[in-house]
């Protein structure tokens, strides 16, 4: 072991054993792990800017000026209020249905620009029920990186994945559409279970929510109407572009960039009271971590892993395996857009003497799915998390992973199960 793999690794490790601890402030041990590996040329200086991965963080920081601004007109109390009287006051229907419209949504847009549009919403409506709302921030986590399993567009694995093997939007649902459905039920279902003292509510203070809520007039929330419509315009139109944005051949982050430039011009607001809102410990520690994960890449730790367990396979049944379970362990630990990029060349020298179209699938199931493993499995965990924060609701590392690692376990042996049967019994 030469001394930048030694340093990539101890470095990776003690940073996670911080953030795992909580002795510090995950961002703060982040920036110390990134500040090492720089300080050592682990990573060439002229590299970063390939790991930072901008595109992710650039998408992130406007997304999070478009909601703060859309904010402060009213419109999330607005939505929150509808969704609520819709739910008709039940603590349950609210948890079911936002975790239905959660995955719904990220199947179709990137799971972080969900939670940052759905958060808001969330929070707001489990004050007016009065209800603890940790259960309900976890599930929409879940929700989104489930649903973003589904399609094709859904999570940046997929994309990868499928320009890789060719593989179709309609090949993605049909194989990862009836998993993630079947694995949101099973997620609701052991969040009620792990939750039911804080979601269960007796039929008379039900009814007095219920009450509660149909008393709101929904427009009365609603602080600047005109700016309530300029925000309205400039999602729905971002909205709209992000599922043309490869056709016109722009990156997700310009088209957020865009509509985040054209509501600050739009609205005239100050742009200083909207970039101190910007959720700047979430985009610090995904800089972070996006530099100490490149260093694994980097230095082939990550590919020298993944060849190591596929010299193991023999055919498609024991691959299936071992692809899923690595990659969804994995990713609860790294970033999965390096893994899916190491793992796709592998899959692909398989080809050779197995057929590797199941695997393929099992590579996006683990990869995917992965993510709610731990609190910083995926992007939508770390900013959900940090809004929480800032709202002054704690959600710890190792409360999340005791129902995090349980949901992973599950819903990865179950999609796996699917894919067996289906392609290998």
């Amino acid at each position: 072991m030469n001394t930048a793999v030694a340093l990539s690794i101890g470095v990776f490790l003690f940073t996670y054993t911080l953030i795992i601890s909580e002795r510090v402030h995950r961002t703060v041990a982040a920036l110390f792990g990134a500040a090492v590996i720089v300080a050592l040329k682990v990573v060439p200086w002229e590299k970063l800017p390939g790991y930072l991965d901008l595109g992710t963080l650039l998408l992130l920081i406007s997304m999070m000026i478009i909601v703060n601004i859309a904010k402060d007109s009213g419109l999330f109390e607005y939505l929150a209020i509808k969704t609520a009287k819709f739910a008709k006051g039940s603590p349950m229907r609210v948890l079911l249905l936002f975790s239905v419209v959660t995955a719904v949504v990220s199947s179709v847009l990137d799971n972080v620009t969900t939670v940052l549009l759905l958060t808001p919403m969330l929070l707001y409506i489990t004050r007016l029920m009065g209800v603890n709302p940790v259960p309900y921030l976890l599930a929409e986590i879940f929700a989104s990186n489930i649903g973003g399993t589904a399609t094709l567009i859904g999570d940046p694995p997929n994309i990868m994945i499928a320009s890789a093997a060719k593989l179709s939007f309609l090949e993605f649902l049909s194989n990862m559409g009836p998993i993630a459905a079947l694995d949101l039920m099973l997620t609701v279902v052991i969040i009620y279970f792990a939750y039911r003292k804080s979601i269960t509510v007796s039929e008379g203070e039900r009814r007095g929510i219920e009450a509660a809520i149909e008393n709101l007039d929904e427009n009365e929330v609603i602080r600047d109407r005109e700016l309530f419509r300029k925000s309205v315009v400039v999602i729905m139109g971002v909205i709209a572009f992000f599922f043309i944005h490869d056709r016109l051949e722009l990156p997700p982050a310009a088209v957020a960039m865009t509509g985040a430039s054209l509501l600050l011009i739009w609205s005239g607001i100050e742009p200083t009271e909207v970039l101190e809102k910007v959720e700047w410990t979430a985009i610090f520690f995904f800089a972070g971590l996006f530099i100490i994960v490149g260093a694994l890449v980097e230095t082939g730790v990550i590919d020298g892993v993944a060849q190591w367990l596929l010299g193991y396979v023999s055919d498609t049944s024991q691959a299936l395996v071992i692809v899923t379970w690595f990659s969804a362990v994995a990713s609860a630990i790294v970033d999965n857009i390096p893994l899916t990029a190491a793992m796709i060349p592998l899959i692909k020298a398989m080809g050779s003497s197995m057929n590797v179209y199941p695997l393929w699938w099992a590579l996006s199931l683990g990869a995917c799915l992965g993510g709610n493993g731990t609190a910083i499995g995926a992007s939508a965990n770390v900013v959900v998390i940090g809004i929480a924060d800032r709202e002054g609701i704690r959600i710890t590392f190792l409360d999340f992973l005791k129902v995090g690692a349980v949901i992973m376990l599950i819903t990865v042996a179950v999609g796996m199960g699917i894919l067996w049967l289906r392609y290998v019994g």
